[in-house]
């Protein structure tokens, strides 16, 4: 999809994506340092939107694979995700960085757990993925308030 095609449905309608709230054995949640436009530069849990005629089963395989790695398929199973809820995601900005255009998503929480150690592969959408506690991302200014109200 075009650039222009894009900012306009950006412009008129909210996104839907799924998120992803990942905790290991040890009680620490999975985020990455997003490299990108909206919320660029802070701390956030892995997901991306949902397309057009795509399954929530689908995205959320096609998401985990982009985000996180082939490899993380098998440890990440859409079946065994829990559904915390539908949240709005308002941003001021826009990927392109087109004034006067925000960013507003409807955001599907899924809580996973995992009990093995998984390798992670991080994508062109984060500068660095890494473990937190409950307690250090709810006090750190670095992690978008967006990520916090999944908590």
């Amino acid at each position: 999809m075009d650039k222009i095609k894009f900012l306009d449905i950006i412009n008129s309608t909210p996104l839907v994506s799924i998120d992803l709230i990942i905790e290991d054995q040890n009680e620490r949640y999975l985020l990455g340092q997003r490299a990108n436009k909206p919320a660029q530069g802070f701390w956030f849990v892995p997901g991306g939107r949902i397309r057009k005629n795509e399954t929530l089963q689908l995205a959320f395989e096609r998401i985990v694979t982009t985000e996180l790695g082939a490899s993380c398929i098998e440890s990440l199973n859409f079946d065994d995700a829990k559904l915390l809820g539908a949240y709005d995601h308002i941003y001021s900005d826009n990927f392109a960085n087109e004034a006067d255009v925000n960013t507003h998503y409807v955001a599907l929480g899924y809580k996973l757990s995992v009990t093995e150690a998984i390798h992670f592969d991080k994508d062109n959408q984060h500068s660095e993925l890494s473990w937190w506690s409950k307690s250090e991302l709810m006090a750190s200014e670095l992690v978008h308030q967006n990520t916090k109200n999944y908590f």
